[in-house]
């Protein structure tokens, strides 16, 4: 591994927690709440927001998203792909679970919950909309937020850091196809010019600004690259924050009406957790691979690029969409989930070594 990716991978194993982040869940309420407020409140100046749109990108939203994805971007080594090699088997069961069951199951349990044994209670002109919203929250799996959660369970930063790289190069050119076609086969018609134009904006573009801006960084230094990025990370969560409100803002009436949607549209996500992470971290155990691999496998699976489902969903389907909902509430549980799935891989990490005749490391 070159100098500059061990650098890297040893950041991120020492990578805390922030206050925002434990968090997460508290600050998306508050945003809940205040959008509600405002747009109930002020409705004029959201529906101007809303408006300013060119070639159907809302441009406010468009800056924003922006600003949360190319600090987590930068984040990412591409280089660490070289060392894909190091724990094939574990990678070979990441990227089976991202991309040939995780945007799959969700595809299937959205029909089940929200075409079927939901339906009675959630607005009949969003039943595609949510499902839609669900796919494209599959579709992308979790980047910088693995880091924190690899951590947390003793991963091995190295294997963290060349999934991690490893999945965002392949989202660059998976992510469109997968999503067009299982909303093609849940009979939910969209535009391939929109969703091409979404990879470009939210996946292509800020990639290319990241790698570009990391790298003359890091030809200053590591010093000055820390510093810029933690400037960056707060900038990341303040544009976050104002994108939830500004959806809930839209979302408001609609939630106001019927708030058991929220708890609704957790229900697939919940068990789309659990399944992926189980099935990662229990192929991982029957492949052979230590602990410290398995969990970072099983957790990337497990969660997602909240940002960019948020970001494609507005653009797909505007504001007050159930699509642009239900990626919400991914955000929403995001946190908590999260690190039940970290206790749970911990709790049962002498039950996974106990299959290993070797001594552990």
């Amino acid at each position: 591994m070159s100098a500059q990716c061990e650098t890297t991978a040893k950041r991120a194993a020492g990578v805390p927690m922030s206050l925002f982040e434990r968090w997460l869940t508290l600050w998306v309420a508050l945003c809940i709440l205040a959008g509600i407020g405002l747009g109930q409140f002020f409705p004029t100046p959201f529906q101007l927001l809303g408006r300013l749109e060119v070639a159907q990108v809302n441009l406010p939203v468009g800056v924003l998203i922006w600003v949360m994805i190319i600090p987590m971007l930068m984040k990412i080594d591409f280089r660490a792909l070289g060392q894909v090699k190091s724990h094939w088997k574990g990678i070979g069961v990441t990227l089976f679970i991202n991309w040939a069951v995780k945007p799959f199951s969700m595809a299937l349990l959205a029909w089940l919950f929200i075409r079927v044994v939901f339906a009675g209670w959630l607005p009949a002109d969003q039943l595609d909309s949510y499902v839609a919203g669900l796919i494209l929250l599959a579709a992308a799996p979790c980047t910088a937020m693995v880091f924190v959660w690899s951590r947390l369970t003793g991963g091995d930063p190295y294997f963290t850091l060349t999934q991690v790289a490893l999945n965002d190069a392949i989202m660059i050119v998976a992510f469109a196809p997968i999503v067009a076609l299982l909303l093609g086969l849940s009979a939910i018609v969209v535009p391939w010019e929109t969703l091409l134009t979404s990879v470009i904006l939210y996946i292509l573009i800020p990639v290319g600004i990241a790698q570009l801006w990391r790298y003359f960084l890091l030809r200053q230094g590591e010093t000055r690259f820390d510093a810029t990025l933690a400037t960056l990370g707060h900038a990341s969560i303040v544009a976050l924050l104002l994108t939830l409100v500004l959806l809930f803002a839209f979302q408001g009436e609609q939630i106001l009406r019927q708030p058991l949607i929220i708890v609704m549209l957790a229900v697939p996500i919940l068990i789309q957790v659990f399944f992926n992470s189980s099935l990662a971290y229990w192929l991982n155990r029957t492949v052979g691979e230590r602990h410290r691999i398995a969990c970072p496998s099983a957790l990337i699976g497990a969660s997602n690029f909240f940002e960019l489902a948020v970001a494609t969903a507005i653009s797909l389907f505007g504001f007050q969409s159930g699509a642009a909902l239900a990626t919400v509430v991914g955000v929403l549980i995001e946190v908590p989930v999260m690190l039940l799935v970290v206790r749970i891989v911990n709790a049962s990490k002498g039950w996974y070594e106990a299959s290993f005749s070797t001594p552990k490391n």
